[in-house]
């Protein structure tokens, strides 16, 4: 039998334990956020998907598969998830591209440059609902558009309330919106590319445009692939602008997957169709994600 004397006892509250349980302390409160604004309501939207829930008439009934298999059969998931998909596509391939181009020409020494940079930057900082209101103005029928193309002789449309330009314009209002965060994040890219590889190949002779496409963008690619995650898993989620600007019309045209789940949630108060549709999304979201992030080592540069 072995005798437990002070000095083994003393051994066990070792600097490796001490420095250990520090970490735990240190990641406490954000394993209980995650538990409680994460984990916790994930679960909870999957046990209503399993009932049918209508707060007014007070009743909260098992159902079973019932939400899932109304889900299959709605007329209107395909064109919402169509809606859902144009949006996102439109603003992830304009919000990249512009971002970019912006990024590629601040990033020249001359005169201005800061204050474009700002410029650029400043719709990020605007209150979301305040300049889908200021652009609600703007693209209505007799809006501060139509009225400068009518000064020119050119009758414009009625942008948000014609099927052909009104999801267009939801489109280029979130790209003006948040173009200039990803600008900075690629500004800061390029400006941490080494100008000694860039140097050796225009001694070369290397065109500015191989120059960008051979070592530039490789070189920002991790930056790409962070912004780009990141403005899918936005577009995914737009409902302010949608909600403001067309209300999900004319019909079903700019109705995405979060504005046709707050309609059956919260306006026909069918809560579990909702949690049902709001697992669907959350599928979507994980599963581009995961997409993305496993193409990682195909045109990551610095990936293996």
């Amino acid at each position: 039998m072995t005798v437990r004397t002070p000095l083994t006892r003393r051994r066990f509250w070792t600097t490796r334990r001490r420095d250990q349980l520090t970490g735990y302390v240190f990641i406490t409160p954000a394993l209980l956020g995650s538990l409680a604004f994460v984990f916790l309501p994930l679960a909870l939207v999957v046990w209503y998907s399993l009932h049918e829930w209508n707060v007014l008439a007070d009743t909260f009934n098992f159902v079973g598969a019932d939400n899932y298999r109304k889900l299959a059969d709605d007329p209107n998931v395909p064109a919402v998830l169509r809606a859902t998909a144009f949006f996102s596509i439109g603003l992830v391939v304009f919000n990249l591209a512009l971002a970019l181009l912006l990024a590629v020409l601040l990033n020249q020494k001359l005169r201005g440059t800061t204050f474009f940079r700002v410029l650029f930057f400043s719709p990020v900082v605007v209150s979301l609902l305040a300049w889908t209101i200021v652009w609600g103005f703007l693209l209505q029928d007799n809006g501060g558009l139509n009225g400068i193309l009518n000064a020119i002789g050119i009758d414009g449309p009625n942008w948000l309330r014609s099927g052909g330009t009104a999801m267009i314009s939801v489109v280029i209002v979130q790209v003006f919106k948040n173009v200039g965060l990803n600008m900075v994040l690629f500004l800061a890219a390029l400006q941490g590319v080494p100008v000694s590889l860039q140097e050796a190949a225009r001694v070369d002779g290397a065109s500015p445009w191989r120059v960008f496409r051979s070592i530039t963008l490789p070189m920002i690619s991790p930056t790409i692939l962070l912004t780009s995650i990141i403005t899918v898993v936005g577009s995914l989620q737009v409902f302010a602008q949608i909600s403001v600007l067309t209300q999900g019309g004319p019909g079903t045209s700019t109705t995405v997957l979060v504005y046709y789940l707050y309609q059956q949630a919260f306006q026909f108060h069918a809560f579990g169709y909702g949690s049902t549709l709001s697992i669907l999304l959350f599928l979507i979201v994980l599963a581009l994600t995961v997409l993305q992030w496993q193409m990682r080592k195909r045109w990551v540069f610095h990936e293996n």
